[in-house]
């Protein structure tokens, strides 16, 4: 077997594994009920499918242009960067909209604060 088609079977197989991660992502956004859950599997899945098609990337330049390619990298630094933050910015605005409905919201973290009703004055 040569080099070239070691690495385009392992790169058929990263990109096989993304796609199952993004179509697991998509049964969790269509089973879970509330805003909150649908958050967290897509996220987690997305972002591991990121990083396997990251992988193929690297795998692929780096057999045809032989030498180690790592540009493909800056990618999920980024993604790594700015996924929590919009993260945090989703869930943020969907406890804002909750609070104006007048809906009761997730007990607060504390001890202390726990046992005060959260409602909206």
């Amino acid at each position: 077997m040569t080099p070239a088609l070691a690495g385009e079977i392992v790169v058929a197989a990263l990109l096989l594994a993304s796609g199952a991660l993004v179509l697991t992502a998509a049964l969790g956004l269509l089973r879970l009920a509330d805003f909150f859950q649908r958050m967290h599997a897509p996220s987690l899945a997305n972002t591991l499918a990121a990083w396997c098609v990251a992988l193929a990337s690297i795998v692929h330049f780096s057999v045809l242009e032989e030498r180690f390619s790592l540009h493909v990298l800056v990618i999920n630094v980024l993604l790594a960067i700015s996924a929590p933050v919009t993260t945090v910015l989703l869930a943020r605005a969907a406890l804002f909209r909750r609070r104006q409905a007048g809906d009761r919201l997730p007990p607060p973290l504390g001890d202390d604060a726990a046992s005060t009703d959260r409602r909206p004055a």
